[in-house]
């Protein structure tokens, strides 16, 4: 499987629930954080879910 870098570029202060809960899942606390994972179908599920709060890269 392919690997993805997951940085998040935007706060997570004002957003739903299931939008923070999908960060912290992914193992992003704050701005600038930079975290890698495969890229299996539920992680890239997960970041089209708060593609607007993240950026991604093919690592």
């Amino acid at each position: 499987m392919a690997k993805i870098k997951v940085t998040q570029v935007k706060s997570k202060i004002k957003r739903p629930e299931n939008q923070k809960r999908t960060l912290e899942a992914l193992g992003l606390t704050r701005i600038g954080q930079v975290v890698e994972h495969e890229a299996t179908p539920s992680i890239l599920g997960m970041v089209n879910k708060v593609k607007h709060l993240v950026s991604v890269q093919e690592a």
